[in-house]
This record gives structure tokens, C-alpha cells and sequence, in this order.
């Protein structure tokens, strides 16, 4: 498991010192631990004084608690449950001075300050509470400087990373030689980016990301750091990943992911930059494929030239794909998300080929001798680990160069929709497979294809009765049976004098299709043009 993700600072004092180093400090050097040795990691940012009995509604978390022991004189019986209600709230230790209120600490109290790693102090009674809370306040004071600034300065360095043009790997290499940690950048879909430091550290860190993030850190003890530490890296609203660091002596001390929290947000600053030039680009390579497919480009030279500057090869046997949204899904999330997808695959099975997203498609440009249907497949497999969207595909011909990519580009859309309509959302079809319904794609006039289906199914050609489609659904399995009767009951679950009522029923509307074969003929055609309604 990842540990929680902190978010940036806010401005109030996160730093602090630990218990061990509060006694270390002159006016306690005679102080004395009496209990809790486990606990001496724990952290002090602010202190507090005990002299009301009712201390428990004022205490804040990592505060060190002094007192004279003053308000619990008359109810020593209480000190037993003091401890644990201490705990509860966060504090970071008690200090007590006895002898003049409370001559001892209950066995109780001491045990089970011990059991919750508490610390318990006994100071000195020459001591003021004054002296004390200067000391300290000024020992974390002066540390909370001394981070802010080593933070300050930490950030002008990698801003000026960022200006003189340097990427995630500069930002990452300047974390790591500040901190002395090894570093990874890391996307939003637990992809690395980039590393920095040792490589048998790297490889840890790789390998804990590698296992859905870092592992837990332990328990922090002596005011030592974490192995492991993670921040998000937030821009626009968006969460583009997150900066990982790996210290294998846990030296990672809050001090540090100060630092991290500004390299997540120079690393912000990097990937919106880097958006910003990859829609840019994107842009231009879509407008260039888009003139290309549609025969707007110019001559084959300047093809040539311009797609080899995206690092395309369309003159070589080529095989266009289109990839169309299927309707009924989130077109605008989904869109962006298909052409990430497409894009993957076709960097896997074909660097030099061209994909570009449209407004509600993808187009891809795959060297012929490439399988056509396992980079769609490919991509399908990505795109479908986040439902509910789907696409269908087509697949054109091969194409010999560039001069033919317009035709190449009308049959794969073609076929992605007519695949659609014959095999539902998500199907994937080659235009040379489409049969009889290839050749009714290619007729431009849907209007007069309309006209056709109804004068030959007549009624039948609409919806308006339900009765319609039941009858249509007849006709068809009748004519892909051959007029078998005996069959078509059998595929329909019709007694045999049901279906040769319908059947009668049918050549009143229809005609005599049962002698007459050209008639048999252009109802399937009709029928075939029907179920392409809306291509």
C-alpha cells in the first residue's frame, strides 16, 4: 500500500523536533526519561502548560505538555487515565516536576506510558517553565527558517531547470542531488517517466511502484525519516501522477517532501507545458492526415516530405483503419482516451505508421504486411479497461502509396460502419468481407436506396405496426432457407400451419415470391438495405 499522498503546505508550522532532541537542549540536560523510550521519535511543534484541571479541552496535537502537577494534586487517582487521554489527542510527550505537588507518578501511569510508547519526563525543579518554552520554541523556530528556506532555495533551482528548457528527467536529477534520494516521476497510470540516483536504487524504487506504489513506511523512531515518500503531481485540476523518492537508510524527513511538494509542482508546470506542445502537434499531424485523406495534400513528393517530418512512411503498401466511436458513450472523455489508445498500439506494431485523432474517429495508416486486426484488437484490449465506451473498426484494402489513401480511407469507413450495423458496437470487419453489402455501401444515393427497400417490402418497410418487424423477421429466415418451410417453423418456433398462414399473409403484401425468384431476390437486397438503415 501507497502512503496517504500530503498535500502542498498551506503556510502553519509542519516542522518541528523531535523528543529526543528536546532533551538535548541546555535547560534540560538535567531532565530525566521516566517512561515511553519508544516514543522519543514522536514530534514537538509547539508546547503548552498544564495548571488547569480541565487541561484536556485546550491541547492540540504534537505538543509537549509541561506541569507542576498543580491541578491533579487532590486527584492523584487520575494521572492513571492521563496518559492514554494525552495519547489519544496526539501529544507529543508530558513534563512533570515533582515534589512540590506530586510526590510520584503512579506504577499505573508509568506502565502505560511505557505500553503506548509515551514519553514521560521528570524535570529538574531548577528550571522555570519560561526558560524552557524559549528554548524550544526558539530551537523549532529557527529549524522551521532553516526548512523554508532550503525549500525556497530548492524551488529557484528547479524553476530554473524548467526555463532553460529541461524535462521531468533534469527535475527528477535535481531532486535527487538535493536530497540524496533516488527519484522517479511517475503518470497517472503508474507509468514511469523518469528516474534519478543510484541504479540498484532506482530498481527498488521501480519495483515498489511497480507493485501499485511504495510500500507503508515504518513507524518513524528517534526522529528519524521514511524510506519511501509521495507526493501528487496536481495541474488544472487534474492529477498527472506523482514524484516518488527512495532513501534505503529512511532518511526522508519532512523537511524533504517539502522539497518533493515543489518538485510535484515544477513537475506540473512540465507536463502542461508538454500538453500543451503534444495538442499543438497533435493538431497539426490531424490536419495533415485529414488533407492527405481526402486528396487536399498536393503531390506525392510533398506527402512524402511532410510525413517523414512526423516520423510517417506512407509511401510504402499501406492499410488504412478507422476506428469510430460506437453511439450511446462519453464521447468527449472517450475520444481522447481512444486516440491515446490507438496511438500505444500503433507504436508497438508499427513505429512509422501515421494515426491522427478526427472529431469522433481515429485513422490509422499500418504498413500492409502488418496483421490490421491485431493492432485493432490491441488497442480494443486498452480501451476496454475503462468501460462503458466502445468503438468499431474498419479495414480498407492495401493501398500501394499515398495517391490511393483517399480511396483506401472511404472503404475502412465504410466498413467500420456497415460492421457496426451487421455485428453491434465493438465489431471489427474488412471492407473485402462485407459481401453484398460492400456493394451496396458504394452506392452514393441513400435516398434512391430507400426508395427501393419500400416499394419491394411496401408496408413492411416501416415500423409503424409492431406486427411489422415480426413479419419481416419471417420473411427473412424463409428466404435464407430457401423457402424451407419445415426449417423455417423449426427456427422460429411456429407450428407448421401458423408459418403457412403466414406465409400467405406475406405474398398478399408482397407478391408471389415464392415462384417468382426475382422477386425472392430483391427482397433480400431490400432486407440487406434495412438492416444498413442509417449508414
Amino acid at each position: 500500500m501507497e502512503p496517504p499522498v500530503r498535500l502542498a503546505s498551506t503556510g502553519t508550522i509542519i516542522h518541528g523536533v523531535s523528543v529526543e532532541e528536546v532533551l538535548g537542549v541546555s535547560t534540560l540536560a538535567e531532565a530525566r526519561l521516566i517512561a515511553g523510550e519508544s516514543g522519543l521519535g514522536r514530534i514537538v511543534q509547539r508546547l503548552n502548560v498544564m495548571e488547569v484541571p480541565d487541561i484536556l479541552a485546550w491541547v492540540k496535537p504534537h505538543e509537549l505538555l509541561l506541569t507542576t502537577g498543580y491541578p491533579l494534586r487532590n486527584t492523584p487517582q487520575s494521572l492513571g487515565r492521563l496518559v492514554a487521554d494525552l495519547d489519544e489527542r496526539g501529544l507529543a510527550a508530558l513534563a512533570i516536576k515533582l515534589g512540590r505537588y506530586v510526590d510520584e507518578l503512579p506504577d499505573e501511569m508509568v506502565e502505560q506510558a511505557d505500553r503506548l510508547g509515551f514519553p514521560l519526563i521528570l524535570l529538574p525543579n531548577d528550571v522555570g517553565f519560561d526558560d524552557i518554552l524559549n528554548q524550544v520554541l526558539t530551537d523549532i523556530l529557527n529549524r522551521q527558517a532553516a526548512m523554508l528556506a532550503r525549500v525556497e532555495e530548492a524551488h529557484r533551482a528547479m524553476v530554473q531547470v524548467v526555463l532553460a528548457g529541461g524535462g521531468l528527467g533534469e527535475v527528477t536529477a535535481e531532486v535527487a542531488q538535493l536530497l540524496d534520494v533516488s527519484v522517479a516521476a511517475v503518470d497517472g497510470a503508474g507509468q514511469v517517466l523518469a528516474t534519478a540516483g543510484p541504479a540498484d536504487h532506482v530498481a527498488v524504487l521501480r519495483e515498489s511502484i511497480s507493485r501499485e506504489g511504495p510500500p507503508t513506511s515504518p513507524a518513524r523512531t528517534s526522529g528519524r525519516g521514511r524510506a519511501f515518500a509521495s507526493v501528487p503531481v496536481l495541474a488544472g485540476g487534474h492529477h498527472h501522477g506523482r514524484i516518488v523518492a527512495y532513501s534505503p537508510s529512511a532518511a526522508i524527513r519532512d523537511g524533504d517532501v517539502g522539497i518533493l511538494e515543489r518538485a510535484a509542482t515544477v513537475a506540473a508546470l512540465v507536463v502542461t507545458r508538454q500538453e500543451a506542445v503534444n495538442a499543438v502537434e497533435s493538431k497539426y499531424r490531424a490536419d495533415f492526415l485529414r488533407d492527405v485523406l481526402t486528396g487536399r495534400a498536393g503531390g506525392i513528393e510533398r506527402i512524402t516530405a511532410r510525413a517523414r517530418a512526423f516520423g510517417w512512411d506512407l509511401a510504402r503498401p499501406v492499410t488504412v483503419l478507422v476506428a469510430e466511436l460506437d453511439p450511446d458513450g462519453d464521447e468527449r472523455s472517450a475520444q481522447d482516451r481512444l486516440v491515446s489508445c490507438w496511438t500505444a498500439a500503433m507504436r508497438r506494431h508499427d513505429p512509422r505508421g501515421a494515426v491522427a485523432g478526427f472529431s469522433h474517429e481515429v485513422v490509422a495508416v499500418v504498413d500492409a504486411s502488418i496483421d490490421a486486426t491485431r493492432v485493432a484488437k490491441d488497442a480494443a484490449s486498452a480501451f476496454a479497461d475503462v468501460p462503458p465506451a466502445t468503438f468499431s473498426t474498419g479495414t480498407s484494402r492495401p493501398s500501394p502509396g499515398a495517391e490511393t489513401l483517399p480511396e483506401a480511407y472511404s472503404q475502412a469507413l465504410k466498413a467500420a460502419r456497415v460492421g457496426r450495423q451487421l455485428h453491434g458496437p465493438g465489431a471489427v470487419a474488412h471492407f473485402d468481407q462485407l459481401g453484398v453489402y460492400r456493394l451496396l455501401s458504394l452506392v452514393n444515393d441513400t435516398d434512391e436506396l430507400h426508395a427501393f427497400v419500400r416499394e419491394t417490402l411496401g408496408p413492411l418497410a416501416s415500423d409503424d405496426d409492431a406486427e411489422n418487424a415480426d413479419l419481416r423477421r419471417t420473411l427473412q429466415v424463409l428466404l435464407e432457407t430457401n423457402l424451407n418451410v419445415a426449417e423455417t417453423a423449426r427456427r422460429l418456433h411456429f407450428h407448421y400451419n401458423t408459418l403457412r398462414y403466414r406465409i400467405g399473409k406475406l405474398e398478399r403484401l408482397l407478391g408471389n415470391f415464392t415462384d417468382d425468384p426475382h422477386l425472392r431476390l430483391n427482397l433480400t437486397l431490400a432486407l440487406h438495405v434495412l438492416r444498413m438503415r442509417g449508414i
